[in-house]
């Protein structure tokens, strides 16, 4: 699936979730409980709509910085001769 896919079928979901949880939340009027799980809901699209702007994440190389180019200038290193 490409990425605009994937992200329509999460706000599907997420909307599919929100229908589910708004009857319940009505069981229990504006309690602190019911609130967080709106808020949470929100939250929730809020992401998705940040990430959709964002460039997917890759992931960088282990140790490319670490090693540069390769030379290691540790107890051997350029310029040391051997006693």
């Amino acid at each position: 699936m490409s990425l605009e896919q994937d992200v329509a079928a999460a706000r599907q979901a997420l909307d599919a979730f929100e229908q589910a949880c708004t009857p319940i939340t009505r069981h229990f009027g504006d309690t602190v409980d019911a609130r967080r799980l709106r808020g949470d809901v929100a939250r929730v699209r809020d992401d998705l709509t940040l990430l959709c702007g964002a460039q997917p994440y890759v992931a960088p190389e282990p140790f490319a910085g670490v090693y540069g180019d390769g030379d290691d200038e540790g107890w051997g290193g350029a310029g040391r001769t051997g006693r």
